[in-house]
């Protein structure tokens, strides 16, 4: 396997994806590929049956003497919107697979060479508990600042740059989402993990931000847990677990 393949962000992305196909992987991308697209098609159908009351509410709050610009502003509330939506799914669709992502994790890191505990089977009966707690300590870390985000969307003028500021927040809570399975697997506490990470930017939020805009892209957006674990795998291994060695 060529390790210096990629060196940015998207590249990364793109390793990922065609080694999902690698057949050394296959059992370990089935589940989270399976889980991915119930939870996506779930998702797609409900925030399309709410799409139009929340485009209304949105509009709603904005002055009259900023009508004119209505048009204008739909295209970037429905970016913000998808925006959101996306990343609910991707938050939804982890916490179910997360035990699964740890495992398709580990084993890209042991493809790379990495030197991994072995796992006994008490050790295993904690993966599940294991993995949803720092799902939910990835929540805990999002929610305070999409709802300073979202109070931003409803306040006038500063709402024109809001789907921006979206954009940009996505692309870093994608690269957390994903590198933290690898980082997890070397014992790696959530707040170092997050040192290292802004250690590395921009080329790790430019990894996220690949991941939040092939979401929008129809049928490859139903790869995209399995691709973006391990792509972030090979990013941490490749590049930031190798720069801090």
């Amino acid at each position: 396997m060529n390790k210096t393949s990629s060196t940015s962000g998207p590249g990364f992305f793109l390793d990922g994806l065609r080694m999902i196909f690698n057949p050394a992987l296959r059992w370990f991308v089935l589940l989270p590929l399976l889980i991915n697209i119930g939870v996506f098609s779930g998702i797609v159908y409900w925030a399309s049956r709410q799409f139009s009351a929340w485009m209304d509410f949105l509009l709603g709050w904005l002055p009259e003497w900023l009508g004119f610009i209505e048009y204008a502003l739909w295209p970037l509330f429905f970016l913000g919107i998808v925006a959101v939506v996306f990343f609910t799914f991707t938050v939804i669709g982890n916490l179910i697979a997360s035990p699964f992502n740890a495992l398709l994790s580990e084993k890209v890191q042991r493809m790379e060479g990495a030197e991994l505990p072995d796992m006994a089977l008490k050790d295993w009966l904690v993966i599940l508990p294991k993995s949803i707690g720092r799902e939910l300590r990835k929540l805990q870390y999002y929610l305070p600042r999409a709802l300073i985000l979202l109070i931003l969307s409803f306040i006038p003028l500063v709402n024109l740059v809001s789907p921006f500021l979206w954009f940009l927040f996505n692309g870093w809570m994608m690269a957390i989402q994903y590198c933290d399975y690898a980082a997890d697997n070397r014992m790696m506490s959530f707040t170092d993990m997050m040192q290292r990470l802004r250690q590395n930017n921009p080329g790790v939020w430019a990894f996220g931000a690949t991941v939040s805009l092939v979401m929008l892209i129809p049928l490859v957006n139903l790869l995209i847990m399995p691709a973006a674990v391990v792509g972030s795998t090979l990013l941490w291994e490749r590049r930031i677990q190798a720069g801090g060695q």
